[in-house]
């Protein structure tokens, strides 16, 4: 192992390994029940926000921009604890979810399961019930 190996592995510097985008992933799960969330980016203007200020802020590759969740929707997370894997490449939040994660206006963005079907994986909802409309909330 290279010495950044061990530092970035072994010590206690918070060092980000940001892909070749500029982004670390990011898992967010309900502090209290362990739920997955949702599954994100950060930059790292993204990752100082959230340190910063304890909510939760991501990087969004789809309209390459910089957003605080619940700036829109009002279903925000208040960060409780924030890890980083082994290579410090994948971030992880534990937060306080008031309201839906999911921009659908579902608990979590994991509302669907694989299953095995005729011809091959399908979907099937599970915990599925909206929490809010998502037309009324973005008024798309």
């Amino acid at each position: 192992m290279s010495s950044s190996s061990v530092e970035r592995e072994e010590g206690l510097a918070f060092l980000p390994k940001f892909d070749a985008a500029g982004l670390v992933t990011c898992v967010t799960t309900d502090a209290a029940s362990g739920d997955v969330l949702m599954v994100a980016h950060m930059n790292d203007e993204a990752l100082r926000k959230t340190v910063a200020t304890g909510e939760a802020w991501y990087f969004s590759r789809s309209r390459n921009a910089l957003w605080r969740k619940g700036e829109s929707s009002g279903q925000t997370q208040r960060v409780v604890e924030m890890r980083t894997d082994c290579d410090q490449d994948a971030v992880w939040l534990r937060v306080e979810q008031r309201g839906a994660a999911c921009h659908t206006g579902r608990r979590s963005c994991f509302y669907r399961k694989v299953e095995q079907g005729e011809g091959g994986a399908r979907l099937v909802f599970v915990e599925a019930d909206r929490l809010f409309d998502p037309a009324a909330v973005y008024r798309k």
